[in-house]
């Protein structure tokens, strides 16, 4: 298999899996910071971008806020500024019905390079195209939206990257 060289990219959502969507009760609150704008943004975890940070990919943001995200999100959480996808205006013509429709979009630009997708809205259906359309090792680790992130993905994440990543790529993942 011929990738393109580079770590991995990590294509990050951030409605479900940095901001979690659970009820107040289950610790997934805002925060009394929360301040103006996005009435979530207090569910933000200030020491998830290090842990990003620390897996050693090259973290691209794979969400509807596109460019809000460097704005607002990755400072809360101890990001730099990201690279960003910018959708397409319409849908990929010639998907098959139930495939995300960001699918396409991050597979293009991964043109081959070994990536991890975490997101939410992850289904069967992107598993089976990326698996026929993806020359490259990829991981579509679905994220349960009422948590987010949380130990147990961090542990996934890692433990791919360890793997089935690092045998196709020369990429920096901490030991």
């Amino acid at each position: 298999m011929t990738h393109t060289p580079g770590p991995p990219l990590l294509f990050l959502d951030i409605d479900g899996p940095l901001i979690p969507f659970g009820s107040p009760a289950s610790g997934a609150g805002p925060a009394p910071d929360a301040g103006p704008g996005h009435p979530l943004l207090g569910r933000l975890d200030p020491t998830i971008g290090p842990r990003l940070l620390a897996l050693g990919c090259t973290l691209v943001w794979a969400t509807t806020w596109e460019h809000e995200a460097n704005e607002v999100v990755a400072p809360r959480i101890g990001l730099p500024p990201l690279p960003v996808i910018e959708w397409p205006a319409s849908p990929a013509v010639g998907v098959p019905r139930g495939l995300h429709w960001k699918t396409p979009a991050l597979v293009a630009r991964a043109a081959g390079r070994p990536f991890v997708w975490v997101d939410d809205e992850i289904g069967a259906m992107d598993r089976e195209w990326v698996a026929a359309q993806h020359p490259g090792p990829a991981l579509l680790h679905r994220v349960a939206p009422a948590t987010g992130l949380a130990d147990d993905d961090f542990t996934a994440l890692a433990d791919w990257l360890r793997g089935p990543a690092r045998a196709d790529c020369q990429c920096r993942v901490p030991q």
